[in-house]
Parts: structure tokens; C-alpha cells; sequence
């Protein structure tokens, strides 16, 4: 079957971050997409509070990163309403205000220390001793200085609005309830309440799953998705609160468990060792929330009145073992899910959207072959397992048996120092995420550096198109013929790099990771790169 005789190269179903960050990448690469979402309006319920500086710098790739930096202004104002900081209290990563300084050094890419450096389990790192030496902290560029305490809902409203400028075709209130995968297509089913609607179903090349940690199309698929069973119950909700003058700011670790007050007004996290809920699907009411809230601080005159947003959550973590089959694959929660401490779940999603739009596109224009797809489970697996151990030793460290307080507080006094602050702030910053590539050179399989070019733009700019790049910093006419016949899908930047005078070379897939790289004239290497990334070449006609 030709692509002509689908509906749509690929649905989506699910419309949050992930979805609609896939569904713009796949425009992006040419491809006829619809999204699917059961809900009508943005969903409005408290969850993720940032985006880590993997995620800024992808959406800076991309443009965004003056929005971006627009909504982290609005949550300031938020954060000084609650206690005059800018963030200290909340979970996230390590950033600091676009386009200041306070000439504190050492520190960061700008000479500073970020501002919020995070927390691990509650356990808030020190910004003060972050050491930010490390080459990747300087390569980041820009979007290591954007703020990044955002709520998930506005970030969602941000990739509408790209959305909307692409011309992604989004129809909200429509649930997907069912699909026939075959060799040659995929057959979906839907469901509209609204007047006219009811069952219909529509033709596509592939489907993907963003709809969220039960998700529909993973179960219908049968993907296999093993893991660990949840031993929490966890709150987290906007309220309105009587008697919360002896609630503690924050991040605090009690006797009977884990509760957060802050850093908005009004947002409280608790965390509870009892198992998991009895229904995680009721409305969760302010006498629950009260409750809980009283178990775990200790104090008994606080209240919930008002109940604006809430939600459980548990430690279920569970990964599925292939992120494809067949015409099917699954991005973010569909594909892992796990604790949501630090708002990891959001930015692994982003990242896994990132590195399969590109892909599904190219394959389903047909400018390369099917086997490329197998390249999404290999590179985004295995950062996902990391992700889901890093929250599971979250767990281990929050529980509140003897010996795993012993154990936290030696985490503590390691996490306290500069070694300690580097390694929880870098982890969880995701700056040194690095893809198993062939090839030798230091850069291969890294994120891009965002290279300051002597034409006065940085590289990161270059990438707004979703397209693939070549750097020529050395005028050579040899690397340039080896990329003859990818016009159709690869951008050549001929332009020297003042900050790597010894590069030659630089080939960034669209999802900007160097695909390979060569401080040696002549692109010895390239072609079998480009080949490997962007199919066969066009033949001139």
C-alpha cells in the first residue's frame, strides 16, 4: 500500500506533551499526521512542574525557547507569592535566569552555579557547591540559562500553539477505542459523544501511543510490560488550606512518610508507605487529602477546604520491553512509567518523542527503510531503565524504616558535597545523555555542542527546520561532494567554529545528536553515516 491510500502516515493518540511533540516533529519531516484526544480541553490536573535542560535545549532547537522562557517568568511570580525564592522549594533541575549573572564563580556555562540545583528524594542540593566544569554544562547553550520551573499543562499549551502554526490536525474529544494492525497499515477506531459522532474508524501507516501509563493502545497491541509492583500511595494537588502555619516549606521528611509544601501557593505532595490506593481512579476529596496530609506532617489543625487540582500516584514502575511492534509503537508513559518525583516521566517522554519523530517520518515519506524504526527501542530503552532505577532509589531513600533512614542519611552527607551536588544535578539535568553510535570521536552519539559559528548565529539555530545538518568549518569542497544527494533532507552550513578550531566535520541527525564527526579533512567516514541515518541518496536526474 502507498502512502497515498492512507487517511494519515501515522495517528497519535494522546494529545499531552508527548503527543503533540511527536505529532510536530513528524510534520516537520513531511509526514501526514492526526492526533487523537478523548479530552476537550488541556488537562489541567498538577502534574510535572519542569523540564529539564535536555528538554529546554530540544524545544530551543526548535524555536520555542522564548515561550519557554516566557511561562518560567509567570511561574516566578508564582514562587515569590509563596516564599519569596525563585524555586528552592519545587523538584526539577538546574537552571538559572535567562540572560543574568551575579558574577559568582566557578560554576556553570555562564560562570555561575545554577540557581535551583534540584533535589533527590527530598533531598535539596546545595547550588552553591555544583561544580559546572564539565564541558557539557558549556556546550548547552542558551537553554542551560532558561528557567525551567513550568507547569506540564502550560508546557502542553506551548506545543499547541506550534502545533497549531504547522498545521498538525488535532481533534479533541475524540477516543480512540480500538485499532486492527496489519502487515501493510493500521485501522483505527474512534469515538465522538458529540452530536454527528460515534463510531468511525480511518486508515494510517502507523499508530503511536502517548496516551498516558494505562494506556489503550499498549494494551491492545499486547506489548509486554514487566517491572515492579507499587508500594506507595502518593497525593499531589492544588488546594486552598486553613491552618497551615506550622506546615513546613518544601521538601519534608517525617516519621510516617514524605510531604511537600510549596512552592506554589496552595501545591502539597505527600507521600505514604501503605501500599498502593484501593482506586486510583475516584476524585480524590479534601478529606482524603486532609487525611493524608495530618499522617504524614504531624499537623493537626491543618485543613483542606478546597480541592482546585489533585491526583495519586504510585511507585509502579514498569518499561516495556520493545517500544514497537509492528505498525505500532509507544512514547512516554505508554512505554514506562514509574514514580514522578523531579518530573522525569516528562522529559523522558520528550526525549523519546524527539528521537522517534524524525525516524517514523522518514520511513513513512519512504526516504529510508524500515529498520531504522529498530533504531528507537535500542537508543531510548536503556535510558529509560535508568530512569526508572533513579526514581525506585528515590523510593528506597524516602521510606521510613530504620534502616533505610540510616541509609539516607549517609546520602545525604555524599549528596552535600561538590562531587555529590555534580553528579545528582548533572544526572538529573540530562546533559550528559550519550546514544551508543558508530564511530570514535569524542562527539559521536552526544547532544550536539551548541557551537557559537563565525557567521554569529549558534548551531542550535540551525536545527529550527527538524532537518538534518552538516558543519563544513573548513571550507572543504571533498566533505560537501560526499553529501551530494541528500539536498532533499540534509541542511549544509559551511562556517568556521572559532571555539573547536580542530573540527572538520559535524553530520547532527534532526534530533540533534552528532551521528558522526572527524577532526580530519576529506569526510572519511560520512557517507556510510548518511546512508545509515538518512537512506540512499537521490540520483540526479
Amino acid at each position: 500500500m502507498t502512502t497515498t491510500e492512507y487517511d494519515y502516515d501515522v495517528v497519535v493518540a494522546g494529545a499531552g506533551p508527548v503527543g503533540l511533540f511527536l505529532a510536530c516533529e513528524l510534520r516537520l519531516g513531511g509526514a501526514r499526521v492526526l492526533v487523537l484526544e478523548r479530552r476537550t480541553e488541556v488537562d489541567e490536573t498538577i502534574k510535572a512542574g519542569s523540564v529539564n535542560i535536555a528538554t529546554a535545549i530540544a524545544l530551543y532547537r526548535r524555536g520555542l525557547l522564548p515561550e519557554l522562557a516566557a511561562a518560567w517568568e509567570a511561574s516566578r511570580a508564582r514562587l515569590r507569592a509563596f516564599g519569596g525564592n525563585d524555586g528552592h522549594a519545587t523538584g526539577g533541575t538546574a537552571g538559572r535566569t535567562p540572560g543574568k549573572t551575579d558574577g559568582r564563580a566557578p560554576g556553570g556555562p555562564s560562570g555561575l552555579p545554577p540557581k535551583f540545583a534540584g533535589h533527590f528524594a527530598g533531598i535539596m542540593l546545595d547550588p552553591d557547591l555544583f561544580d559546572g566544569s564539565d564541558p557539557a554544562w558549556a556546550d548547552a547553550g542558551p537553554a542551560a540559562d532558561a528557567g525551567l520551573v513550568i507547569p506540564q499543562a502550560e508546557l502542553e499549551r506551548i506545543l499547541g500553539r506550534w502545533a497549531d502554526r504547522l498545521g498538525v490536525e488535532v481533534r479533541r474529544g475524540v477516543e480512540l477505542t480500538g485499532f486492527d494492525a496489519e502487515a501493510d497499515g493500521v485501522t483505527v477506531r474512534t469515538h465522538t459523544d458529540s452530536a454527528g459522532g460515534g463510531p468511525r474508524s480511518l486508515r494510517a501507516g502507523r499508530l503511536v501511543g502517548c496516551d498516558g501509563g494505562r494506556s489503550t493502545v499498549r494494551k491492545l497491541a499486547g506489548f509486554d510490560f514487566p517491572g515492579t509492583a507499587p508500594e506507595i500511595t502518593g497525593y499531589q494537588a492544588l488546594v486552598r488550606l486553613a491552618g497551615a502555619e506550622r506546615l513546613g516549606s518544601g521538601w519534608q521528611t517525617t516519621g510516617t512518610g514524605t510531604y511537600v509544601h510549596g512552592p506554589f501557593p496552595g501545591r502539597v505532595l505527600t507521600v505514604e508507605f501503605d501500599g498502593p490506593p484501593a482506586d486510583r481512579s475516584a476524585p480524590v476529596t479534601a478529606e482524603e487529602l486532609t487525611a493524608s496530609l495530618r499522617r504524614v506532617s504531624g499537623v493537626p489543625e491543618v485543613t483542606v477546604t478546597e480541592v482546585l487540582t489533585a491526583t495519586r500516584f504510585t511507585d509502579n514502575a514498569r518499561q516495556a520491553t520493545d517500544y514497537r511492534r509492528g505498525r505500532v509503537l509507544l512514547a512516554g508513559d505508554a512505554a514506562h512509567v514509574h514514580a514522578p518525583f523531579g518530573g522525569q516521566g516528562l522529559n523522558l517522554g520528550i526525549g523519546d518523542a524527539l528521537n522517534l519523530g524524525w525516524k517514523l517520518a522518514a520511513v513513512a515519506r519512504g526516504r529510508a527503510p524500515e529498520s531504522l524504526l529498530d533504531t528507537y527501542t535500542a537508543e531510548r530503552h536503556p535510558v529509560g531503565a535508568r530512569v526508572l532505577d533513579w526514581t525506585r532509589a528515590q523510593v528506597a531513600l524516602m521510606r521510613p524504616d530504620r534502616h533505610s533512614r540510616a541509609l539516607r542519611r549517609v546520602v545525604t552527607d555524599l549528596a552535600l558535597t561538590t562531587a555529590g551536588t555534580t553528579y545528582l544535578a548533572t544526572r538529573i539535568s540530562g546533559v550528559r545523555q550519550r546514544y551508543d553510535l558508530p564511530g570514535d570521536h569524542p562527539l559521536t552519539g552526544v547532544c550536539a555542542p551548541d557551537l557559537r559559528l563565525a557567521d554569529g548565529t549558534r548551531l542550535g539555530e540551525r536545527l529550527h527546520t527538524g532537518r538534518a545538518l552538516l558543519l563544513d568549518p573548513a571550507g572543504d569542497a571533498g566533505l560537501r561532494a560526499r553529501a551530494g544527494g541528500y539536498g532533499d533532507r540534509l541542511d549544509v552550513v559551511t562556517a568556521a567554529c572559532p571555539g573547536r578550531p580542530g573540527l572538520r566535520g559535524l553530520f547532527v541527525r534532526p534530533d540533534g545528536f552528532v551521528a558522526w564527526a572527524s577532526d580530519t579533512a576529506g569526510g572519511e567516514g560520512l557517507p556510510a553515516a548518511l546512508e545509515r541515518w538518512l537512506g540512499t541518496p537521490r540520483v540526479a536526474a
